[in-house]
């Protein structure tokens, strides 16, 4: 099945809030925020410019394993900086084949420059299956006879 919907239908559908935080604040006030808004990630702006993004991987693997403080740590010592993005226009599924092949669970969404949201995988899946049990109510519905002609 191929999916070309735009991934601006899933920031339409989610919402296009984008938490985020500077390069030079704290990898404790990175982690703070993202527990207090429910989500696993946080664009890193430099004066409204996307220059990475940190995570609740990022954390775990490079202050928590690494033995660092997390209170003294600077966000731009463990951001992710070499971004993978999608544009809204892009598809579903090129969004899938990037998280895919880049190991990606977060991807930014620009447009142009400017950063319009952030898709998560459980964004995707969430969709995803929206879509598939309104095509499976379709058929259930089509071969009940009661599909709406």
């Amino acid at each position: 099945m191929e999916i070309t919907t735009p991934i601006s239908s899933i920031l339409d559908e989610k919402g296009r809030n984008v938490w985020s935080i500077s390069p030079d604040q704290t990898v404790y006030a990175a982690i703070t925020l993202m527990a207090e808004h429910d989500i696993g990630a946080l664009a890193v702006l430099n004066d409204d410019r996307l220059v990475g993004t940190i995570s609740e991987r990022d954390y775990t693997r490079k202050v928590v394993l690494l033995g660092r403080a997390s209170q003294q740590t600077p966000v731009s010592d463990i951001m992710t900086r070499d971004l993978v993005t999608v544009s809204p226009h892009d598809s579903v599924q090129e969004c899938m084949r990037l998280m895919t092949q880049h190991r990606r669970r977060h991807l930014p969404v620009l447009d142009g420059t400017r950063l319009v949201g952030l898709i998560s995988i459980g964004d995707v899946v969430n969709w995803t299956i929206g879509v598939q049990n309104v095509a499976i109510s379709d058929l259930e519905h089509m071969v009940a006879g009661t599909y709406p002609r």
